[in-house]
């Protein structure tokens, strides 16, 4: 039920009672239990910001840090994921610790927000920014209509 949720959250009580054969109630105690306990943080629209003609800008960005002592990155990633430009932060393998995405009405704005607030901090050793330039796919929903498979065409 969970799984259901997550992909789609505005399945109604009794669609959920339905498929996993329970009771309306006990699936609004099942929900509840869960946002209680923290499993369940919010519930959130997947938005087209393309046919909004919204003007703002995404960039991922790999943090590299340093470390701290007895708490690893958990402190300095918490800090960063507190910024309002921050919509998520991640621990990440590979040649950087952190992924961070950031949200801005310009380049400026999170440029500013990298130079100002980001690379400042200390513990950050190096950031590389990364600006979205289109979206394909997001949560598991594709922007596009399903194409049909199209054969590459062969140079001989």
């Amino acid at each position: 039920m969970l799984e259901m949720l997550r992909r789609e959250g505005r399945q109604s009580l009794a669609s959920l009672a339905e498929r996993f054969s329970l009771s309306e109630d006990e699936v609004k105690a099942k929900i509840a239990a869960w946002e209680a306990e923290g499993l369940i943080l919010g519930y959130q629209a997947v938005v087209n910001t393309e046919k909004l003609n919204d003007s703002g800008v995404t960039a991922f960005i790999e943090v590299r840090l340093t470390p701290e002592r007895g708490g690893g990155f958990d402190r300095l990633a918490l800090r960063i994921a507190r910024f309002e430009q921050v919509e998520s932060c991640y621990l990440a393998s590979g040649g950087y610790d952190l992924m961070v995405l950031v949200r801005g009405n310009d380049l400026m704005e999170v440029a500013r927000f990298v130079s100002e607030k980001l690379s400042s901090m200390d513990g950050v050793l190096s950031t590389a920014t990364h600006f979205r330039l289109k979206t394909y796919k997001e949560n598991g929903f594709l922007f596009e209509g399903e194409t049909p498979e199209e054969r590459l065409p062969v140079a001989p």
